[in-house]
């Protein structure tokens, strides 16, 4: 006589233990019912926040809330991953990180949060390369020339960086360690380094491709390589770093993350969101005036990335002896 009810205490405490995962499940199906912050780590009209308004605008017209970008600019993107460390970890509040974030964790001795255990990836955005070029001083005009220029010109070859441990700096320092060459570092204050390069007081330099192209349309620099694993449409005709250097790869990537324990239904549907976002021909054609290549990843390889990035970057910090800008 005692089995129904038994069994009926059974089905209840199943049904009970079944309403976590159904109440998130239909959370998720309601989400966003409100507007959501995307962070952005760094002051406005850079490429991240380009990034950043061009996902959120996007983002909005899919899912009917506005994504509002929130610049919180400092200690090199940290600042921004702090606020959303602290944040609720409901999905209202995002970063748009990026390469930044994995040079940092090597960058500095102390953060106030750990990004690879505090954050969760959500989705990838794009991959944007730099443009190794030179002035036309240099006789190289090709990538190996210009390495055997430089093993026979020890430290007389200045390189450029917008200042120490930015990408640009980074991107040098792998080259010099992976083609075995001794150039002068010579960090600039930001917009500086152009000023130096055109005039010949800097011979090299890793720029972003968006404000080097037109250097090197003109001829006023001359571009060797793009550091992405593939030829940039923007500069097809340049060849890639890794033709002469196999295994060389430096880019500026974009994503967005969330706090950690953001329900893994809200973090599936803003990268299902997001990469069918990034699929759309108009969307490609918007990036790719960017000189940027869309990265549509699943959580849990944007989350490889990130981690690969710390490692490598790490390594790299250690070799430079880079300190945080």
């Amino acid at each position: 006589m005692k089995l129904p009810h038994r069994r009926q205490f059974l089905h209840l405490a199943a049904a009970a233990a079944a309403l976590p995962a159904v109440s998130r499940i239909a959370w998720a199906q309601t989400y966003p019912s409100r507007p959501v912050r995307i962070i952005v780590g760094f002051a406005p009209a850079g490429g991240t926040d380009i990034v950043a308004r061009l996902i959120g605008q996007w983002l909005s017209e899919r899912l009917g809330q506005q994504f509002v970008i929130e610049n919180r600019p400092g200690g090199s993107g940290n600042v921004g991953v702090e606020a959303v460390v602290r944040a609720p970890a409901d999905g209202y509040t995002l970063l748009l990180c990026g390469t930044p974030n994995a040079t940092n964790a090597a960058l500095y001795d102390k953060l106030n949060f750990d990004f690879t255990h505090d954050i969760a990836p959500v989705a990838s955005i794009v991959r944007v390369p730099y443009v190794m070029e030179v002035h036309p001083s240099v006789p190289a005009k090709s990538l190996p020339e210009f390495i055997a220029y430089a093993k026979a010109n020890p430290r007389k070859l200045n390189i450029a960086s917008p200042g120490n441990g930015t990408g640009s700096h980074l991107a040098g320092e792998l080259f010099k360690m992976m083609a075995g060459v001794d150039l002068f570092h010579v960090p600039y204050r930001g917009a500086q380094v152009f000023p130096a390069l055109l005039a010949g007081d800097a011979h090299v330099y890793f720029g972003p491709l968006l404000s080097s192209i037109e250097y090197v349309r003109t001829g006023k620099l001359r571009a060797l390589a793009v550091t992405t694993a593939t030829r940039s449409p923007i500069l097809p005709d340049v060849p890639v770093l890794s033709e002469t250097l196999p295994g060389y790869e430096a880019s500026n990537w974009f994503g967005l993350c969330a706090p950690k324990a953001t329900p893994a239904e809200i973090v599936d549907k803003l990268n299902k969101e997001i990469n069918a976002s990034l699929a759309e021909p108009k969307i490609k054609a918007r990036f790719a005036d960017l000189g940027a290549a869309v990265l549509a990843l699943s959580p849990a390889d944007f989350g490889r990335l990130i981690a690969e990035e710390i490692e490598k970057w790490g390594k790299v910090v250690k070799f430079s002896g880079a300190k945080a800008y």
